[in-house]
């Protein structure tokens, strides 16, 4: 075993040893040692469990090796896959070392150490893969016959175990897949409920459902509260929102804002508002609960064509509770509000510009960061349980240091779940 990985090693024996090498004026810098290395056990980092003794690990987990001359490795691999070695978590007794992330081609089930002299010397130990990990969906609302793509981690394939999906029940067809991602088309008749992934390492079921209705606020736009609904329009504040039902629909009736400038310092509640602002016996926490509010998230799917792309001001997300606005003490004021907090969605602002490129896409807003001003700066007073009456939706301040656009931004299935 002495010389397994001396091919693969030879280039890079000599880079790896100058790297650990001191230089003379620096006495206190990491030098590595001769001789060669042995593990005697291995254990968490926590201190609280440093009496436990591990035979395998997770990957991206740390781990503690205990031994005798550990300074002496220049290279350490976990069956095939390389580890990085950080000098100042190495000592000649213990070292501190993750475990890589990548799923091992070639299971061996050993630690490879590789010392100053280029020989190996193994320990026995497991890399363990976790299950599948859903984070989320390109639309959860996509419809049949369209791909949609399921982002998570840990997607393995196996010939023996094949990775599988599972929707409401029903195995659905991967049209292509990574580590990380899964994409498939809709099949015909797909109805809402869990989706599931599951492959040689476990299963795992998402915390959405595919076309979620949990936690809705707002979908078809029409069950009564309007004004003027007839009139294009969802009124339910001072302002009329625009509503369209057209060949752009994701399902039935989208809420409209923009299609006008959005400029610095614009201030437009007309076209860029929406507002809920409710009847004593109508208020979102009647529909939904949020009680775990703290764990929930404010969610929607919304559609910008690359026509008209989004690149300036931000989204203003504003829970409201009775004391701030109801339909019969209508005011902005809470706008302005120096301590109320809101979220802001401002998806242009790492690279300039956003648009879904005509496509519906699933938007997730935390409502842990529901705690910005106005400007984006914190707000002086959390949000409580009493806060989850109203919500307003509102483009305007935020981020102002982008270009005038043009946008339409189309948005439906508007819910509050839990994350």
């Amino acid at each position: 075993m002495k010389r397994l990985f001396n091919s693969l090693l030879m280039l890079s024996a000599l880079a790896a040893s100058l790297a650990f090498t001191a230089c003379e004026d620096e006495p206190d810098k990491y030098e590595i040692s001769g001789g060669t290395p042995t593990i005697r056990y291995i254990r968490p980092v926590n201190i609280e469990s440093a009496d436990s003794i591990l035979t395998g690990a997770y990957m991206d987990n740390s781990i503690c090796i205990v031994g005798e001359n550990l300074r002496s490795i220049t290279k350490m691999f976990f069956n095939d896959q390389e580890a990085k070695l950080i000098p100042s978590l190495m000592t000649d007794h213990t070292m501190i070392v993750t475990v890589p992330g990548q799923i091992p081609d070639v299971v061996y089930n050993k630690i490879f150490m590789v010392n100053n002299s280029n020989d190996t010397t193994t320990y026995d130990f497991k890399v363990l893969v976790p299950g599948p990990n859903i984070n989320n969906m390109s639309n959860e609302w996509a419809k049949a016959g369209e791909q949609a793509t399921i982002y998570g981690n840990y997607f393995v394939d196996d010939p023996n175990t094949p990775l599988t999906l599972t929707i409401n029940g029903r195995k659905v067809n991967i049209d292509d897949f990574t580590i990380s991602t899964i994409t498939f088309t809709v099949p015909e008749g797909l109805s809402e409920g869990p989706i599931e992934i599951s492959s040689v390492y476990g299963k795992k079921k998402a915390r959405f459902n595919y076309r979620d209705t949990r936690g809705m606020l707002f979908d078809d736009w029409d069950n009564g509260w309007p004004d003027d609904y007839a009139n294009g329009q969802f009124k339910h504040g001072w302002h009329g929102a625009r509503i369209s039902n057209d060949e752009y629909s994701l399902d039935g009736y989208y809420l409209l804002l923009g299609d006008v400038d959005f400029t610095d310092g614009a201030w437009d509640d007309s076209n860029l508002c929406f507002e809920y602002w409710p009847e004593a016996t109508d208020r979102l926490s009647d529909r939904v609960s949020f009680a775990n509010f703290a764990n929930m998230a404010l969610k929607f799917e919304v559609n910008i064509p690359s026509s008209n792309p989004w690149t300036n001001l931000s989204m203003q997300c504003i829970f409201t509770g009775d004391a701030q606005v109801t339909n019969a003490t209508a005011n902005n004021t809470f706008f302005h509000d120096v301590d109320y907090p809101r979220g802001l969605w401002t998806p242009w602002y790492q690279t300039g510009s956003y648009d879904t490129g005509g496509k519906w896409v699933t938007v997730t807003l935390p409502l842990s960061t529901f705690k910005y001003l106005e400007d984006g700066t914190p707000a002086g007073t959390p949000l409580t349980a009493e806060n989850f009456t109203g919500l307003t939706l509102f483009i305007w301040n935020g981020v102002q240091n982008g270009t005038t656009c043009h946008p339409i931004i189309r948005i439906d299935n508007i819910r509050a779940v839990e994350l």
